[in-house]
C-alpha cells in the first residue's frame, strides 16, 4: 500500500466513487463467504473484482486497512507449527495487501470490530521505483521478521513477515487485498511453513436416507466438500436395484458458500419401500467424484446403504437415558429417519406431559425446543422440566394434542404422531460425600478410619490421601508413621450422580520430640543452665544432670558440677512423656573444664612429640568474637584465626619457620563481662 497526501477532496471522491462501484457482496469477497483452502494446491485468482467494503480493526498502523477488492480465505490448522505463504501478482507492479486473522468460536464478520484478532498484517507497497524492495510477492516466509509491516518503504518496511505460529484446531481468515486494483490476478500458495493447514481425514460418504415418498434422497458427506465437484444432473450417484434414476443434486449450502457437507439427489420415479445401495462414480460432465477442498476425490464405486420406509407418522423413538438431577429430557427421532418438523412442536412443552410411575418427585413439563436445520427439521426435542429430579425414580413421558397449535408432532413428510405414545425413563437419587472418620494415636503409627454411608446406592468410592495415596474401598484405614496435618478428600458416585467432598484436614496432634538447650561449658564455679524445648502435649519431664541429681520440672533449677583438672564430658539427659503414655529422650554433653583462664603460652616446641607443639590461647572458652594473630620480626603475619581451637602448628607457607620470637596480638569479648579484651605478647618457638 502507497499513500500520497490528497490535493483535492473532490479528486478522492471521483476516484474511489470510479473504482470501488460496488459493495463488496460476491461469494469469496466477504469474511463470512471465504473461499475454503488448504495447504496442497497453488491457488489461482486470476479475476479480482473491485469493490467497497469497510475496514478491518487492525493494529500496529497508523492508517487504515481496508477491506475493498478483497479476496477472503478461510482454514483450519490440523498441525500446530509455523505458516508460511508467498502471495505473487501476475504483474510484478500489483500491489497486494494482506491480513491474517484467528477467528476461532468467532463470527467472521468479528474482524471489522475486534483488532485482537489480527495475527499478521502486511500492507508495504511503494510506488514507481523508488522502494528497497518490489511490491510483489508478499507474504509470510522463513527469514523474515515482525508481525506488522505498513505502508511505504521507511521504518524498515518490507513486502515479508515472519511467519507467525498457528495452533491445531483454531480456524483462520485470510484477507488478501487488491491495493493497485489490477485485473491481473495473483497466485496463493502456502509454502516454507512446518504448520499443516491440510485435513488428514480422507473424503468419504457417511450415511444416506430417503425423504418422505422416496423421491428424493439426502447423502451425508464425512467432511466438506467442494461445490463444484458436484454434477447438477447428479451424474456421480446410482441407485441399485435400479428402480430409479437420479437425474438432480444440490449441495447443502452451494447458493451461498464453496462447500458442502450433504448432497439432495432427485429421483425420477419414487423409491417403494425396501433397502437400496447407492454408489459413487465419476460424473459425466466433469470426470470425477466430489472433491475436498484439497482435491482429494472420494475413491470411484465407494457405497452406502439407504432403506426406504413406508410413509407413516414417525412413532416416539427413544429418549436419552438421563444424568444426574436432570431438568430436561431429550426425545430422539433419527432412528426411523423421518425428521420432525420443528413448527409443529409447542414452545410451552405442551405436546408432553410426565406422570410418575413410582418416586417421590412430581414432574411438570414448561417447555420445548429443537436445534433445528436449515429445512426446519429436527431428530431431536429437548422437554424442559420446572425443577431438576433428584430422587430415584421411573416416569413416563406421554405425547399428547398440544393446546397451543392443536396438534401432537409432525413429522417432514407431513404425518402426525397420534397421541398417547409413551417412553419410560429412570432417575436416580444424587450422592454426597460427605465422610466421618475416627482416629486412633499411637506412640510410633497412627491410624485412621474413614467411613461413608453408602447411601442413595453409590457404589464407587475414589479416596485421596495427602495427594500421595489413594483408596477404592467404601471404608478404608490409613496407617500413618509421621504425625502432624493429614488431608483426605472423597469422590463418590451411583452410576449416574457423582458428588466431590470438600478436603478435609486432619491434625495428628500426638507428635513427640524431646530437645532442650544447655550451657555447653562449665568452668569452675559456674552454675550450669538448662532450657526445654520439646514439642507435644508432654505431662512429664523427668531430668538428669549427670552429677547425681534430677528433677521433674519443665524447667529445673540451675545445677553446679564437681572440680576436676581433667577436662570431663558430663551427659544431661530429658525423657518427655505425652498425654497418651509415649515418651522421647533427648542427650546433650556438658563439657565441665578445670581451667577457664584465657592466656598465651610463652614458648612452644612444634616437633610432634606431643608436648607443647602449638601455640594458641588456653582455656579460651568463655571468648566470642575472638580473633588471634601472630607475626614474625619482619612484621609479616604468619598465622590468624577467629578459632581459639585451631591453633598455629609453626608452619609458614607450608614451610617450618624458623626458631625466633614472635608477637602475637589477642582480641575478643568476655562472655561473662561483655568487656572487650586485647592482649599482646611474644612467644618464643624452640626446635
Amino acid at each position: 500500500m502507497f499513500k500520497k497526501i490528497p490535493i483535492l477532496l473532490i479528486l478522492i471522491f471521483v476516484l474511489v466513487t470510479k473504482n470501488y462501484g460496488q459493495t463488496c457482496s460476491l461469494p469469496g469477497m466477504t469474511p463470512d463467504k471465504a473461499y475454503p483452502v488448504c495447504g496442497t494446491a497453488v491457488f489461482h485468482e486470476d479475476i479480482v473484482t473491485n469493490c467497497t467494503g469497510p475496514d478491518v480493526a487492525s493494529v500496529g498502523c497508523t492508517v487504515g486497512v481496508t477491506s475493498s477488492s478483497s479476496v477472503w480465505y478461510k482454514f483450519t490448522c490440523y498441525q500446530t507449527g509455523t505458516l508460511g505463504f508467498l502471495i505473487r501478482g501476475i504483474s510484478s507492479t500489483d500491489d497486494y495487501d494482506w491480513s491474517l486473522f484467528d477467528v476461532t468460536g468467532r463470527n467472521p464478520n468479528d474482524v471489522f470490530s475486534n483488532a485482537s484478532l489480527q495475527v499478521s498484517l502486511n500492507i508495504y507497497g511503494v510506488s514507481g521505483s523508488g522502494g528497497q524492495f518490489p511490491n510483489s510477492p508478499t507474504g509470510c516466509r522463513p527469514g523474515a521478521s515482525g508481525n506488522v509491516h505498513c505502508e511505504g518503504s521507511a521504518n524498515g518496511n518490507t513486502p515479508f513477515n515472519e511467519m507467525p505460529t498457528i495452533t491445531a484446531g483454531r480456524n483462520y481468515l485470510l484477507m488478501v487485498t487488491n491495493w493497485s486494483q489490477s485485473t491481473a490476478g495473483y497466485d496463493l500458495e502456502f509454502t516454507g511453513g512446518t504448520a499443516s493447514i491440510t485435513d488428514p481425514k480422507e473424503p468419504h460418504l457417511q450415511s444416506s436416507r430417503a425423504i418422505c415418498d422416496g423421491t428424493q434422497a439426502v447423502v451425508k458427506l464425512n467432511k466438506r466438500m467442494k461445490c463444484t465437484s458436484l454434477s447438477a444432473n447428479g451424474s456421480e450417484f446410482t441407485i441399485t436395484p435400479a428402480v430409479s434414476n437420479v437425474i438432480g443434486a444440490v449441495g447443502y449450502g452451494c447458493n451461498s458458500g464453496f462447500d458442502m457437507d450433504s448432497v439432495i439427489l432427485t429421483l425420477d420415479n419414487p423409491l417403494p419401500p425396501g433397502n437400496y445401495t447407492i454408489t459413487i462414480k465419476n460424473g459425466t460432465t466433469d470426470g470425477n467424484t466430489l472433491k475436498d477442498n484439497c482435491d482429494r476425490l472420494i475413491p470411484v464405486n465407494e457405497s452406502i446403504p439407504m432403506v426406504v420406509f413406508p410413509v407413516f407418522p414417525t412413532p416416539m423413538d427413544s429418549i436419552t437415558t438421563p444424568g444426574c438431577a436432570p431438568d430436561e429430557l431429550q426425545l430422539n427421532f433419527g432412528h426411523q429417519l423421518r425428521y420432525i418438523r420443528c413448527n409443529s412442536i409447542a414452545a410451552d412443552g405442551s405436546d408432553f406431559r410426565v406422570t410418575m410411575i413410582s418416586g417421590t418427585s412430581p414432574v411438570t413439563v414448561i417447555g420445548a425446543s429443537a436445534t433445528c436445520s436449515a429445512d426446519g427439521l429436527t431428530p431431536v426435542i429437548k422437554v424442559k422440566l420446572s425443577a431438576p429430579i433428584q430422587t430415584k425414580g421411573t416416569y413416563q413421558i406421554i405425547l399428547q394434542r398440544s393446546t397451543t397449535d392443536n396438534n401432537t408432532i409432525i413429522n417432514e413428510c407431513g404425518q402426525e404422531t397420534p397421541a398417547g405414545a409413551t417412553l419410560i425413563f429412570s432417575t436416580k437419587d444424587t450422592v454426597n460425600a460427605d465422610f466421618t472418620y475416627n482416629i486412633s494415636l499411637g506412640c510410633l503409627r497412627d491410624t485412621i478410619d474413614y467411613f461413608h454411608d453408602g447411601s442413595n446406592e453409590v457404589n464407587f468410592w475414589k479416596w485421596n490421601f495427602d495427594n500421595i495415596r489413594n483408596s477404592s474401598l467404601q471404608n478404608p484405614s490409613m496407617v500413618y508413621a509421621t504425625f502432624g496435618q493429614k488431608t483426605a478428600q472423597l469422590i463418590v458416585s451411583n452410576g449416574v450422580c457423582r458428588d466431590s467432598s470438600a478436603i478435609q484436614t486432619i491434625l495428628l496432634d500426638n507428635y513427640l520430640n524431646a530437645a532442650f538447650e544447655v550451657t555447653a561449658v562449665v568452668c569452675p564455679g559456674d552454675l550450669a543452665s538448662y532450657k526445654d524445648n520439646s514439642i507435644g502435649n508432654i505431662l512429664v519431664w523427668h531430668w538428669d544432670f549427670g552429677n547425681g541429681s534430677t528433677s521433674l520440672l519443665q524447667q529445673p533449677p540451675q545445677q553446679t558440677y564437681p572440680y576436676s583438672r581433667v577436662i570431663r564430658d558430663v551427659p544431661v539427659q530429658l525423657i518427655v512423656t505425652n498425654n497418651i503414655g509415649c515418651s522421647d529422650t533427648a542427650t546433650q554433653t556438658i563439657k565441665v573444664v578445670g581451667n577457664c583462664y584465657i592466656a598465651v603460652p610463652n614458648a612452644f616446641t612444634p616437633n610432634n612429640d606431643g608436648l607443647n607443639d602449638y601455640l594458641y590461647p588456653l582455656n579460651a572458652y568463655k571468648a566470642k568474637d575472638l580473633i588471634f594473630k601472630v607475626y614474625n620480626r619482619f612484621g609479616q603475619l604468619v598465622f590468624q584465626t577467629t578459632d581459639w581451637t585451631n591453633k598455629w602448628d609453626g608452619k609458614f607457607k607450608g614451610q617450618g619457620a624458623d626458631p625466633a620470637t614472635y608477637v602475637w596480638i589477642l582480641q575478643y569479648t568476655h562472655v561473662d563481662t561483655g568487656k572487650r579484651v586485647e592482649q599482646k605478647g611474644t612467644t618464643i618457638l624452640l626446635r
